[in-house]
C-alpha cells in the first residue's frame, strides 16, 4: 500500500465525519436592542409515548399517481375491514408506507389483495400486497427531543408526518408539502389559461422539548378548468373565436401545441361518461381534413375525416371544422379529438415557467403584510381542525391552536451619512428612509452608458429611441 502526497495511505480507514468535525460553540447570547414578543407560525404537537406499526404496501400496476394509489388503499381498507383492518384507521403516504396504531392480524406474512375500482367505461383492477416492516417508537422520539443527547429518529418523524397529512392528502390537491383547493370567493387569472390557487404548507419539525407543526400560506399556478377552445383563445390572444375564421397558422399551432401538450382533457360528447385523455400533440390539418383509418363492421378499413366521423357516429356537426384536433393517448394509436368536444381537466398544476407578466401578477395576488398573514394562518388552523381529524385522533395526537411565542430583539437602525453641503444624517424609520433632496456621500460621474429596449418593435420604433 503506497502513501499519497499527503502521507495518507491509499484506501486507509478515515474516522467517521462526526468524530472529525466539531461544530463551533455559540459565542454568547445577543443583548443589543429592545426585547420584543414575536409569534412564530409553529404550533405545538403533543404525541403519545406509543409504538406505531409500519407496513410496506406494493401496488401493481406501479408508477400510478399518488392520487390513484390513495384511492386504491382507501378502497382496500373499506372492503377488507372485518377480516384485516377492523376498526383501525391506517394512514398512508401515497407510495409504499402504511402506519397503524395496533398490529394488523397478518403477522410477518405478506398478504395479497385484488382491488377492483369502478372506472369510467371499464373497471380498473389492481394487485395489492401488504407486509409488516417495523415497529416505530414514539417513546424514542420523546427521549431524543427532551434529552438532546440522542439523534432524532427520522422514521418516527416520518410516521408522525404521514398521520398529520393523511386526511388533507385525500381532501385537497397535494403539491409537494402544500395542499390546494379550487378557488372559492376569489379569482386571480394569470392569462394564458392559468390562474392562482391558494393553499397551505404543512410540515412537522423537531424542536426543543416538543414536535412542532409548521403552517404557512401557499400559492401556485394551476390551469383553468375551461373548454379547450377558450384555452386556445387565451394562449393565442384571440378575443373571440369568431375572429378566427381560418385554420391556425403554423406559428399559432406551434404556440398552442407548446402550451397544451402533456395536459389532461375530458370529452363532452359522451354524456355523463367524461373520459379523460392526455394530449400528446396537435394535428397540422384541421378536423375537416385530418383522416384516420376507420374499421367498418364488414371488416373493411377506410380513410375517414374526424369531422365526418363525429357527424356519423355522434350526429355532431362540428362548429369549427377549420380548427386542428388534439391527438391524445399514445402517438402510434392515432386518436384525434376536435377541440370543441374537450375541456381542460380541473386541478392540474402549471409546471411550465411563468412569463414575466404572469410572475408580476402572481406576486401582486399573493403579497401579504405580516398581520394579514398571521390572520390567514390562524384561519387555516381553525378550518383544518386538527384535533377533530379522525386519523389524528386515532394516533392520540393533539395540536395546540395558538402560535408559539418567542422573544426577539429590535436592533437599533443604522445611521446613514449623506453628502452635499449640509451633510445630512438620516435614521431609517420603520425600515425605510427618504432620499429626496439628499446627495450621495461620494458621487460618481457616469461617463459610459447604454439603453437596452426589450419592447416589441411595433410598440417602440427605433427612431423614437434615437
Amino acid at each position: 500500500m503506497e502513501a499519497g502526497p499527503s502521507g495518507a495511505a491509499a484506501g486507509a480507514y478515515l474516522p467517521p465525519l462526526q468524530q472529525v468535525f466539531q461544530a463551533p460553540r455559540r459565542p454568547g447570547i445577543g443583548t443589543v436592542g429592545k426585547p420584543i414578543k414575536l409569534l412564530a407560525n409553529y404550533f405545538e404537537v403533543d404525541i403519545p409515548k406509543i409504538d406505531v406499526y409500519h407496513y410496506e404496501v406494493d401496488i401493481k400496476p406501479d408508477k400510478c399517481p399518488r392520487r390513484v394509489n390513495r384511492e386504491v388503499v382507501e378502497y382496500m381498507v373499506q372492503h377488507f375491514k372485518p377480516q384485516i383492518f377492523g376498526d383501525r384507521k391506517p394512514v398512508y403516504d401515497g407510495k409504499k408506507n402504511i402506519y397503524t396504531v395496533t398490529a394488523l392480524p397478518i403477522g410477518n406474512e405478506r398478504v395479497d389483495f385484488e382491488v377492483t375500482i369502478p372506472g369510467e367505461g371499464k373497471d380498473r383492477i389492481f394487485k395489492v400486497s401488504i407486509k409488516w416492516l417495523a415497529i416505530v417508537s414514539w417513546r424514542m422520539l420523546h427521549e431524543a427531543l427532551v434529552s438532546g443527547q440522542i439523534p432524532v429518529p427520522l422514521e418516527s418523524v416520518q410516521a408522525l408526518d404521514v398521520a398529520m397529512r393523511h386526511l388533507a392528502s385525500m381532501r385537497y390537491t397535494p403539491v409537494g408539502r402544500s395542499f390546494f383547493s379550487p378557488p372559492e370567493g376569489y379569482y386571480h387569472p394569470l392569462g394564458g389559461g392559468r390562474e392562482v390557487w391558494f393553499g397551505f404548507h404543512q410540515s412537522v419539525r423537531p424542536a426543543m422539548w416538543k414536535m412542532m407543526l409548521n403552517i404557512d400560506v401557499s400559492a401556485t399556478a394551476f390551469y383553468k378548468a375551461q373548454p379547450v377552445i377558450e384555452f386556445m383563445c387565451e394562449v393565442l390572444d384571440i378575443r373571440n373565436i369568431d375572429e378566427q375564421p381560418k385554420p391556425l397558422t403554423d406559428s399559432q399551432r406551434v404556440r398552442f401545441t407548446k402550451e397544451i401538450k402533456g395536459l389532461k382533457v375530458e370529452v363532452t360528447h359522451c354524456g355523463q361518461m367524461k373520459r379523460k385523455y392526455r394530449v400528446c400533440n396537435v394535428t397540422r390539418r384541421p378536423a375537416s381534413h385530418q383522416t384516420f383509418p376507420l374499421q367498418l363492421e364488414s371488416g373493411q378499413t377506410v380513410e375517414c375525416t374526424v369531422a365526418q366521423y363525429f357527424k356519423q357516429k355522434y350526429n355532431l356537426q362540428l362548429k369549427y371544422p377549420h380548427l386542428p384536433c388534439l391527438q391524445v393517448g399514445q402517438e402510434q394509436k392515432h386518436t384525434y379529438l376536435p377541440l370543441e368536444v374537450c375541456n381542460i381537466v380541473a386541478g392540474q398544476r402549471c409546471i411550465k415557467k411563468l412569463t414575466d407578466n404572469q410572475t408580476s401578477t402572481m406576486i401582486k395576488a399573493t403579497a401579504r403584510s405580516a398581520p394579514d398573514r398571521q390572520e390567514e394562518i390562524s384561519r387555516l388552523m381553525k378550518n383544518a381542525s386538527y384535533n377533530l381529524d379522525p386519523y389524528i385522533q386515532e394516533f392520540g395526537i393533539k395540536v395546540k391552536d395558538d402560535m408559539t411565542e418567542v422573544t426577539g430583539r429590535v436592533l437599533p437602525a443604522p445611521i446613514l451619512q449623506y453628502g452635499g453641503r449640509n451633510r445630512a444624517i438620516a435614521t431609517p424609520n420603520q425600515g425605510v428612509w427618504d432620499m429626496r433632496g439628499k446627495q450621495f456621500y461620494n458621487g460618481i460621474e457616469i461617463k459610459v452608458w447604454a439603453i437596452a429596449c426589450f419592447a416589441p418593435q411595433k410598440q417602440c420604433r427605433e427612431e423614437v429611441l434615437n
